[in-house]
Order: structure tokens, then sequence, then C-alpha cells
């Protein structure tokens, strides 16, 4: 245990030691606005602040789920209907107001939970866009053309919190592709859905004293929870409000 944490302090001077030497003057902290260059697009890299030399190789971690559940549905109150409705539909999967706003008809901005990986503790805010698509318009990629309609889920932005002293990487994106659709095509209408999550980044030679494999167990742990996380809120949450939504139509018709 004290080898453990006198490795831990040591790996903690060092990253914070290479963060003086490269800058001076500390980078000031900007509002949390979509204009603040902390916020990143899916697909664009951060500006460069360390040497080829000094950077490691990019890792890269992912994590994927299914769903296939029964779904019952209703005369006049389908689960199209409820999907058209984005905003109850987000407000099911995110029921916690307080760390979210919606930004526009299509697009959230959440406050994730804190992540913890390796001595390290993350602050995520995410931009999270949510759009419905029909008539085989633009659908993901494994979704069946002759499907009626589908929730497509992405995140657009994001921001990291909790780093800014210990840890800047060169290099970070994140990658969350999402689908969710009724599928009748059987003898009995399925809720089907997928969600893909990925990260890529690029840490300070320090972290090379890490092994990989631990790393990627944690990683890949970490991303799985998130994923499990989203499944279940999907096949409880989710369909307990398509069920609420279902009787308020039915009482809307009496």
């Amino acid at each position: 245990m004290a080898v453990a944490r006198s490795f831990r302090d040591s790996l903690t001077l060092i990253l914070r030691s290479g963060t003086d030497l490269r800058g001076g003057n500390r980078e000031r902290k900007l509002p949390l606005t979509q204009t603040s260059p902390k916020w990143q697009c899916r697909g664009m890299n951060q500006a460069l602040t360390m040497t080829k030399s000094e950077m490691a190789p990019p890792a890269t971690y992912s994590s994927r789920i299914t769903t296939d559940i029964s779904l019952y549905e209703s005369p006049g109150a389908s689960f199209d209907q409820y999907l058209e409705d984005k905003r109850r539909v987000f407000k099911a999967i995110f029921p916690d107001k307080r760390r979210s706003q919606q930004l526009n008809e299509d697009e959230w901005r959440i406050d994730m939970l804190p992540i913890q990986f390796l001595f390290l503790t993350v602050l995520p805010v995410i931009d999270m866009r949510l759009r419905c698509k029909s008539q085989a318009k633009d659908y993901p990629k494994g979704v069946p053309r002759d499907i009626t309609t589908v929730l497509e889920l992405d995140i657009i932005r994001w921001q990291l919190q909790g780093l800014e002293d210990v840890l800047k990487p060169s290099h970070f994106s994140l990658n969350v592709e999402g689908s969710l659709y009724p599928d009748r095509r059987g003898m009995r209408s399925r809720l089907k859905g997928q969600l893909r999550l990925s990260i890529s980044f690029v840490l300070p030679p320090a972290l090379a004293l890490v092994p990989e494999d631990l790393r990627r167990d944690v990683a890949e742990t970490v991303l799985k929870r998130l994923v499990d996380n989203m499944k279940h809120k999907v096949n409880g949450s989710l369909l307990a409000d398509y069920s609420n939504f279902k009787s308020e139509k039915l009482k809307s018709l009496v």
C-alpha cells in the first residue's frame, strides 16, 4: 500500500510539474458556454500542448450494448407518436432537472456524474442531440429501412472538467451514437435499440507507467457501466413513461 501511494504521489508530482513547465501562467478559466475554446466538436482535436516526442500513442476504448424487449402498443398511442415528443423522451431518460438544460428543440446540455479513471476524477459536460427520423431518411447504420420511426441520439459537443490542474490531454475525442425504434415485423412488436460509446485520447508520458492492460480494464469497465446505465433507463424509465403516455391518450378519447 505504501509503495502504491508513493507511486501515485510521484506520478501526480510529475504531471503537475510538467504542466508548470509548459505554461508559466495558468490558462484563464472561461465560463461554460458553447463558444468556449474548451468545447470540441466530434472529430476535432484540441490544440497541441506537447511535442510529438513527448506524447504517448493514442489509446482508444469502446463499449456497445443492444436492447430487444417486448413492446405493447395501443391504438391511438403508438410508440412512433411517443418518440416524436423528444422533450418527453429526454425527460424520461434524464429525469434530474438539476443536471440538464434544454438548448434548443433538439439539443440538451447534461452535467454527468463524476467518472473515476485510475487516480483522476473527471466531470463530463455533454451536449446531446435527439432527432426523430422516418421514411428511411438518413437512418443510422444498422437500422432496417422498413422501420417506421427511429430516434437517433448522439453527442455533438463536450467538456471535461477536473483535468485542468493534473492532466491536459493533447488529443481527446468522444463519440456516442445510439438509436431506438419499434420493430413490428414479427408476430409481436419489439423495442430495439443500440448504443455505442468510444473515447480516444493521448496522455502525458508519465501515465505510460501504468500498464496498458490495467488502463484498458479500467476504461472499459467505466464505459460499460455508463452504457449499462443507459440501457437500464430505456428498459425501465422510458417504457414506464410510455405506459403513462398510453393512459393519457386513452383518457383524452373518453
